[in-house]
């Protein structure tokens, strides 16, 4: 328990217990042979005074009741010092796993009131599995009392009865192989009256989780395959809470049906040896299943809006409002392509631009008939991306402009879909902004060319650093061997020796 100021924990603050279990004898063995010894026998006393709040009977809440009870029962001084006591003992049962503490603000009333949750405690198997308590355990009472205790909570095994794993059967009868359920009549009236009458912790837990992605066990149950493998640890999700919300967190962020749950949870690899569910498997297949499904309903939105469109063009209803003719400014003029140099000049290409479909503008780059991929992609960035027609015939001037500087990028589908996304995130709805989003392009690609000039090095050379460290010193012309070998005279030789005896007689001069 943290409390920083002494005076929020007081005898005069009232508190409640909440509890959801029951003891059974091994627990009580549990409390006294292991827990005990680590916590001390006041701590488990008060454990057991907490416990007692509600009957042996029932679970849910007790009733509000001031500290009081609590220091007077137990025999503590409801001083400083028997307030520190107090909560040092709620500290260790809290160590151990036995308490949970909770301190709920009421405005109404402008006081704290305390919550005091109580946990059941480890069974055997647990409690061993649990490294840091068994470890704990040893420190307390030692290594050999440790082992002494384990050996008597476990009943010796019988020498017939020792059996290999590998050739056990599970040969057990499924409930829904016995039982049948009327599932095709829901009663209102019992889920409402179940509803009313559950504790306020069970309609805490339910608000945590959207009620529209949120599925139970017996939906997933009801539709999962009886002969399937994982069918077992589908059955034990029905008290495994935990494991529950690892699968409701997946569904809420996929949007996923209750048939996809089934079909993953079916999958190889879901599960660990344990039953438990691998959470990274179960995202990755169900991050698989989203995007299948995101591309089928793309697909049929296209195919949806091409029939639409086939339908309105075989009823040819007259249309009594004219289309209008938008004007552009000169500021936001677009330069002519070369092959529309003599076609059109720069205020008939503008206004085509702006006010003509994106597929007449197609038809007019090309002779012939406009290849099917281009359709196919520009069809996908109208449909699916919402984009308007004159953005998109901006795209295509830019694309097409590209392709006609030389420009060795290729116009396929991820490069067009790459630059439409780009568009869609910095807003560009309208045709000036379009205009300027090319122009920004543009001058990015120009400021990176010039850059890329300046530090062009030949492809037999080192990086620029290297380079520059190489040619600090100047250059010296090596002498060629030309091949040629002239005769020297018997004059030239005796002149060549002169001339070096000199030079050896002015360097003993100087020396």
């Amino acid at each position: 328990m943290r409390v920083k100021n002494m005076l929020h924990f007081t005898e005069n603050h009232r508190y409640c217990v909440f509890r959801e279990f029951g003891l059974s004898s091994l627990d009580e063995r549990m409390l006294s042979s292991a827990y005990q010894p680590m916590v001390g026998a006041f701590a488990i006393s008060l454990y057991h005074l907490l416990f007692q709040h509600i009957r042996a009977d029932q679970i849910g809440y007790s009733g509000m009741e001031q500290q009081r009870k609590l220091f007077l029962t137990l025999g503590i001084d409801p001083s400083e010092k028997g307030r520190s006591f107090l909560m040092e003992q709620t500290s260790k049962l809290e160590a151990v796993g036995l308490l949970q503490t909770s301190r709920v603000y009421v405005p109404e009333t402008d006081e704290y009131t305390y919550e005091y949750e109580l946990s059941p405690p480890l069974s055997p198997g647990e409690f061993f599995r649990t490294q840091h308590l068994t470890l704990l355990l040893r420190d307390r009472i030692g290594k050999f009392a440790v082992l002494a205790l384990r050996s008597q909570l476990w009943t010796e095994d019988a020498a017939d009865v020792g059996m290999s794993a590998m050739n056990k059967e599970n040969i057990s009868v499924p409930f829904y192989e016995i039982f049948e359920l009327n599932t095709h009549v829901i009663d209102y009236e019992l889920e409402q009256a179940l509803v009313e009458v559950s504790s306020g912790r069970a309609d805490q837990a339910t608000l945590s989780v959207p009620e529209e992605s949120k599925l139970n066990y017996s939906d997933i149950i009801l539709r999962f395959p009886k002969e399937s493998i994982n069918r077992r640890h589908v059955e034990h999700l029905r008290f495994d809470t935990e494991q529950m919300g690892i699968i409701n967190y997946v569904v809420h962020k996929y949007s996923l049906g209750v048939q996809d749950v089934c079909r993953l949870l079916d999958e190889d690899g879901v599960f660990n040896p344990q039953g438990e569910v691998i959470l990274d498997r179960l995202q990755q297949l169900a991050s698989q299943t989203f995007r299948q499904g995101k591309k089928r309903k793309e697909e049929q939105s296209i195919h949806a809006a091409k029939v639409v469109n086939l339908r309105q063009a075989a009823q040819n209803e007259p249309n009594d409002e004219l289309p209008v003719e938008h004007v552009v400014e000169m500021e936001y003029y677009l330069e002519v392509p070369p092959q529309f140099a003599t076609k059109c000049d720069i205020h008939q290409y503008n206004m085509m631009l702006r006010n003509e479909p994106y597929l007449r503008l197609l038809q007019t780059f090309f002779p012939g008939s406009v290849p099917d991929n281009l359709i196919d992609i520009f069809e996908k960035v109208d449909l699916s991306y919402k984009l308007p027609a004159e953005v998109i015939n901006v795209l295509i001037h830019y694309l097409m402009t590209m392709v006609v500087s030389g420009n060795d990028q290729r116009i396929n589908r991820n490069f067009v879909e790459a630059i439409a996304s780009n568009m869609l995130l910095k807003q560009v709805y309208t045709y000036e902004k379009a205009v300027q989003y090319i122009r920004d392009q543009a001058k990015i690609k120009g400021n990176k060319e010039k850059t890329g000039a300046g530090e062009r090095t030949p492809k037999t050379s080192r990086p620029r650093s290297y380079q520059q460290q190489t040619r600090s010193k100047p250059e010296i012309p090596i002498v060629q061997d030309t091949g040629s070998t002239d005769v020297v005279s018997e004059e030239e030789l005796e002149e060549m020796i002169r001339f070096a005896e000199e030079m050896q007689a002015k360097r003993t001069t100087f020396s």
